[in-house]
């Protein structure tokens, strides 16, 4: 076999050993005819025999595949390559002579050529087929992990003369040089041509190659991640909008009629990588343009609300809209009272009150009674605003003589309210100013209606008839509902209010004692800061007039964790030093019933024993409510609250915030010097 060295030349012109091969397959750039005019061979070959992984393209240098020789390996000059070849091979390659051109210098910007743009729409085309065929695949739906892979050969610097694998050669060799026959036979050659084409294609996507779908290495973490709950969604993002059933295909719609590409973290996507998520997250991110619920113009065309419908799709109050809101059912309702024994002085700070840190996330609606309130209803209120932050508003207030109640809800809510109403009820009538007496707000809540009391009994140790008849004139003489429609007329009873109402929360100041005398209260409330108060309940009035079904029937209370709310020295933890020695009781409490079993859930019952502006401890409670679906026919409220109270309780919370801002930027400046 005689065979005649083929020259292949760089940019500058210098020989470049890669190309020294059996002139039959010919090593000039692919689609270049070669002297003879017979079209050349694919690929040429390196000093081992076997193709070289490297493919000149027309006005560049020879593009190799990364070796795994050293750097130091570089191209070396033609004669000291000769010294390594076999000597068989140095007899029969012809050198010819050239002269060596100074390197031109290199442009920033270049138009890519045919074979480029050839090379660029295979690659496109390729990538494209493999995303559509793999369903498996895990990277980027916008290809962002398929950009990593390397640039064009076109644009490769020359690498190391010693390939790193003989079986790479480029795509655009294939399209093109056709195969031409040689002296090992046109099949072998077209054969291995495939073979080179398939392997090197795969080289540059940055891929692997094996069982012909490249696939990413799976990324395992350095050690166990920590145990998670399937369902992360926390109580204050029930929230989530989820879109309405009516418009699941919403998406599908929105990427054909406006051609936009699916997010990364679709939903196939999460449920393929085995990602934690819920139902609330997952249906939120079903929106195309924002996280609101996406609305059809048809649906905008036909809605009306106020159907009557319980189930209807396009109910206010329906099902659908309760589900999207509250997927549980269940709303958090805070529900608290305080004897502010009419101090005109408010307390500084009303978190540790409104917002204790246990548990973590706020409630849906703050319904806050207040007995012997503070001369300045309207300050009071502010407060309340200012304390709960713009993600509340004022749903409604109302007053009998100093006693107030306020209803705060998540602004997000008022639009499912129905009108609110209330009534009182005075149990003093000698007295010029209402003291003692029932205050009632009621109102719908999508299909549940509630009624709130509070209330301020008569006071005195041994006067526990009294009170007892203060809760029967309250609960016969409350008229409510007015205009409300009654959610279940069959269980209502026109003598006792409460029976009217699906659920029912009475607090206040009942003033009932304990039947014990002050010294067995205080050694017992001395053993232990934190001593089991069961010993105390014993004696607890409330608690036996309960059980005996005298007062508050059907009414049920949380157990009490916590010291009598009453009676402290004022601005002081220790209870009546006076000469009065009052003993100390629970005063004032929280009660609920329901018409449904187990449609309330407490979850805390407690006091706030750091304000200390009254004689009375604010006592507080947490609870879980049931909420059912409703009808459109009910007088709603359509969002509406007090605005001005709104308003100026943001400003004044802002500008408390920029108070201590300014307060902490002064202490920071400021140095003090002692000279000692």
């Amino acid at each position: 076999m005689r065979a005649a060295a083929a020259r292949c030349q760089t940019r500058s012109g210098l020989p470049n050993p890669l190309w020294a091969a059996e002139p039959a397959l010919g090593c000039q750039p692919p689609g270049l005819p070669t002297r003879s005019g017979r079209e050349p061979a694919l690929g040429c070959r390196t000093r081992s025999g076997l193709p070289s992984a490297a493919v000149a393209l027309p006005g560049w240098s020879a593009v190799a595949a990364e070796g795994r020789d050293s750097p130091a390996e570089r191209c070396t000059p033609i004669s000291e390559t000769l010294k390594l070849l076999p000597e068989e091979l140095k007899a029969n390659m012809k050198i010819k002579s050239i002269t060596p051109r100074p390197p031109r210098k290199p442009r920033l910007e270049r138009a890519a050529s045919l074979d480029e743009k050839s090379w660029r729409k295979w690659r496109r085309f390729r990538t494209s087929q493999e995303s559509l065929t793999d369903p498996n695949e895990t990277s980027s739906s916008n290809g962002s992990l398929q950009e990593a892979s390397p640039s064009p050969p076109s644009r490769a610097k020359a690498s190391p003369c010693c390939p790193q694998d003989s079986s790479h050669s480029s795509p655009d060799a294939l399209e093109a040089a056709p195969v031409g026959k040689s002296r090992g036979g046109a099949s072998d050659l077209g054969k291995r041509a495939s073979e080179i084409s398939s392997a090197f294609g795969g080289l540059l996507r940055g891929k692997g190659f094996a069982g012909g779908k490249p696939r990413l290495s799976q990324i395992m973490p350095a050690r166990p991640l920590p145990p998670m709950e399937l369902n992360v969604a926390s109580h204050s993002l029930r929230t989530a909008n989820r879109i309405d059933a009516d418009c699941l295909d919403y998406r599908h719609y929105s990427q054909h009629k406006f051609g936009r590409v699916s997010s990364s973290l679709s939903d196939s996507r999460l449920q393929g990588n085995g990602t934690l998520y819920d139902n609330c997250s997952t249906d939120s991110m079903k929106s195309t343009f924002s996280l609101l619920t996406p609305i059809r113009a048809k649906d905008v065309r036909s809605r009306s609300y106020l159907e009557g419908s319980l189930l209807a799709s396009g109910a206010l109050l329906g099902a659908e809209e309760l589900s999207r809101y509250f997927p549980d059912r269940n709303i958090g309702i805070f529900v608290a009272t305080w004897n502010m024994q009419g101090q005109k002085e408010l307390p500084v700070n009303l978190d540790d009150f409104l917002l204790p840190t246990d548990p973590d996330f706020a409630q849906d609606m703050y319904v806050i009674g207040v007995q012997e309130g503070c001369p300045d209803r309207r300050e009071w209120e502010i407060r309340l605003q200012e304390t709960l932050g713009p993600h509340y508003v004022l749903l409604h207030s109302a007053a009998h003589g100093v006693l107030y109640m306020s209803v705060f809800i998540r602004r997000d809510l008022i639009w499912f309210c129905s009108e609110v109403e209330y009534a009182t009820v005075t149990t003093r009538i000698v007295s010029q100013i209402k003291t003692k007496g029932a205050l009632g707000i009621c109102f719908t809540f999508f299909g549940t209606s509630f009624l709130f009391i509070t209330s301020h009994f008569t006071s005195g140790d041994s006067k526990v008839n009294e009170r007892k008849l203060d809760y029967n004139k309250t609960i016969q003489a409350l008229t409510l509902p007015k205009n409300v429609p009654d959610t279940n007329p069959y269980r209502s009873s026109s003598s006792d209010v409460t029976t009217r109402f699906d659920e029912v929360f009475w607090f206040g100041d009942f003033n009932f004692r304990l039947n014990k005398d002050r010294e067995t209260v205080d050694s017992i409330l001395n053993q232990n800061p934190d001593t089991d108060v069961s010993k105390l309940l014993v004696y607890d009035q409330l608690t036996s007039e309960m059980s005996r079904g005298s007062i508050f029937k059907g009414f049920q209370e949380a157990d009490i964790h916590f010291r009598p709310s009453y009676k402290f020295d004022i601005g002081k933890d220790s209870y009546d030093t006076t000469s009065k020695q009052r003993t100390p009781s629970y005063t004032d409490r929280v009660v609920f019933r329901s018409r449904y079993k187990d449609d309330i859930q407490a979850v805390k019952y407690s006091s706030c024993p750091v304000i200390k502006t009254s004689d009375h401890r604010p006592v507080f409670a947490l609870f879980r409510v049931k909420v059912r679906p409703g009808r459109d026919n009910i007088p709603l409220a359509a969002g509406q609250f007090d605005r001005e109270l709104y308003l100026i309780g943001i400003r004044r919370r802002i500008t408390r915030e920029l108070q201590k801002r300014l307060e902490q930027k002064d202490q920071k400046s400021s140095s003090i010097c002692s000279i000692s």
